[in-house]
């Protein structure tokens, strides 16, 4: 069993060397960070290919909607996850927008897209996260700058 330093230790690793992926470029102000969503599933045991398909129904709305892809990483070796999924954080417009695609295509949202959800998973975290950024950027705020 990985200790919690470690699975946070490797968790941001993961974070920092793709978050860079999660947010176009083209988004956000050239100095400050953007916000996305991490998370890292380990799925129920015989749940992996309902809980990809419920997945991609979902990434299909969000890309029809025009929202930015979220990256995807699967597990091959070490830790326990399954998946890790680097998301942009969606503003309440944003999500609105989303919902109601979904709505219109038959699927839930909300409470009850979250209770079919958990079917599909043992465990999951998700974590919102300011970024991507260099270790420069953060001394310099850290320092007041």
């Amino acid at each position: 069993m990985i200790s919690p330093n470690r699975f946070f230790a490797i968790a941001i690793g993961i974070l920092l060397i793709s978050a860079s992926l999660a947010l176009p470029q083209g988004s956000r102000a050239a100095d400050a960070p953007g916000k996305a969503l991490v998370a890292l599933y380990r799925v129920a045991p015989g749940k992996h290919l309902d809980f990809l398909k419920w997945m991609a129904a979902r990434e299909a709305v969000d890309k029809e909607a025009g929202m930015p892809a979220t990256q995807w990483y699967m597990h091959t070796n070490g830790d326990n996850w399954d998946f890790l999924a680097i998301a942009p954080a969606l503003t309440e417009a944003q999500q609105a927008k989303v919902d109601a695609l979904a709505t219109k295509k038959g699927l839930k949202t909300g409470l009850q897209a979250s209770l079919e959800f958990r079917q599909f998973v043992s465990t999951h975290t998700d974590t919102f996260v300011n970024g991507p950024t260099s270790a420069t950027q953060l001394v310099q705020q850290a320092q007041g700058h």
